[in-house]
């Protein structure tokens, strides 16, 4: 088939005229299940439940800025999406792309809104951090101690540093870049560790916590030491937790024993796939190490393509179908197919993987605009049940900034595919 008739093909199947169709689903009559609407739903659902205000946990009192407020470490954002939390990175990333792809400011104005809220506030709580009490509000912008405190978030703040460059946003973004590489535990060869809860364990999730804001700092910056130090984390990772024999990848190694982890989880797959696609993103065309790590990413989606159920979804162990069917990593996979295809770096025929994805993934939505079937936060065990034992809930943060940039990159297929 040549290269026109694939376009159309694609852009019957996005339309409706083929075999599978956004506009309609299965979960209800007449029901719109389209990337745009969804898209829009779940986006909207988030704008209209953040409060921007702050609370006192002991009284109850609520407040609007931290301005004159009196000291307590009691003191917190009221909403979930105001916290500093790696899964708001995500977030951001996403309501970032959800504009620019609908052309619609208000998503960005958001991702602007909230990290503005957090920096005009942080002076109350350095006083109270520095006065002694180390569990106050937004503690990982004050003493970075881990990836997880500055990873994600750190990325989300560059796509918004693009259009609202402040000087303390800068200053933040070189702090993270000086602690990731020079402060962050590292195995001896250099490869991204933890000490906890196992001292010199290599965590799966750590790719992602590193390498979108790594690399985006070597494109803003043009200095290609950000870009060999990505690329040197890509490569380890691929090395020790990277699973032939199953094409999935493990969630942790443990350098103490020489082993890795008992479990494929979903979600950890899916840090890897974001990881990756973030790196090409920004990584020059003519980057020697460039086929290398394209042909790395087609590995990891063949890999998880043959564990894809027949509803479209994942599992939360991907090759446990007795696990749970799970929304976060469904949808960093659909985003990771998309936009491969969307980029030129695979063959559109992958895409119809993500098409199956989305089949499943907006069953998942509500009437109201929530994602339901989300792991939660999970840390890494030794035994298998763990895994299959995780709760999930709705709207869960860790599975809303992927959802966005999955049904964002199908928009933007459906665009590249539909006849002129």
């Amino acid at each position: 088939m040549n290269w026109p008739s694939r376009l159309l093909l694609f852009a019957l199947l996005l339309t409706g005229s083929g075999t599978r169709t956004f506009a309609q689903n299965s979960s209800g009559p007449g029901q719109d299940n389209s990337p745009e609407t969804l898209v829009r739903k779940v986006a909207d659902h988030i704008l209209q439940t953040t409060t921007f205000r702050f609370t006192n946990t002991r009284t109850g009192e609520r407040y609007e800025s931290t301005r004159g407020l009196a000291s307590s470490p009691d003191v917190r954002a009221e909403s979930k999406f105001n916290k500093w939390q790696y899964v708001n990175g995500v977030l951001a990333v996403g309501m970032v792309q959800t504009a620019a792809v609908l052309k619609d400011p208000k998503y960005a104005d958001y991702a602007r809104r909230n990290y503005d809220f957090i920096f005009s506030n942080l002076d109350y709580f350095k006083k109270i951090y520095d006065g002694g009490a180390t569990s106050v509000e937004y503690r990982p912008v004050l003493k970075i101690g881990s990836l997880d405190d500055c990873g994600s978030m750190a990325a989300g703040l560059l796509d918004v540093y693009a259009f609202d460059k402040k000087p303390e946003y800068l200053d933040y973004l070189r702090r993270v870049g000086d602690y990731i590489i020079n402060k962050q535990v590292k195995f001896p060869d250099g490869t991204l560790a933890r000490n906890g809860p196992r001292k010199m364990t290599l965590w799966a999730d750590d790719l992602y916590m590193s390498v979108p804001y790594i690399a985006r700092m070597a494109k803003m910056t043009n200095d290609n030491a950000y870009f060999d130090f990505a690329i040197r984390q890509v490569e380890s990772f691929n090395r020790y937790i990277y699973d032939s024999a199953s094409g999935l990848y493990f969630h942790c190694f443990y350098n103490d024993e020489n082993t890795n982890g008992v479990a494929h989880w979903g979600r950890c797959n899916g840090w890897i796939a974001l990881a990756q696609s973030a790196l090409l993103d920004q990584l020059p065309a003519n980057h020697p190490k460039r086929e290398e790590l394209r042909k790395m990413l087609l590995r990891q989606i063949i890999g998880f393509s043959r564990y894809q159920d027949t509803s479209g979804m994942w599992h939360q162990l991907l090759d446990k179908p007795d696990s749970y069917l799970e929304s976060s990593a469904t949808a960093m996979f659909i985003y990771t197919v998309a936009h491969a295809v969307n980029k030129g770096w695979i063959s559109p025929h992958y895409l119809s993987i993500a098409l199956n994805g989305w089949e499943g993934l907006a069953r998942k939505v509500t009437a109201d605009g929530e994602l339901t079937d989300i792991c939660i936060g999970t840390n890494i065990e030794e035994n298998i049940r763990f895994y299959y034992n995780r709760p999930r809930e709705t709207n869960d943060t860790h599975g809303l900034g992927a959802f966005l940039l999955a049904g964002t990159e199908l928009i933007l297929a459906k665009e590249k595919t539909s006849p002129k």
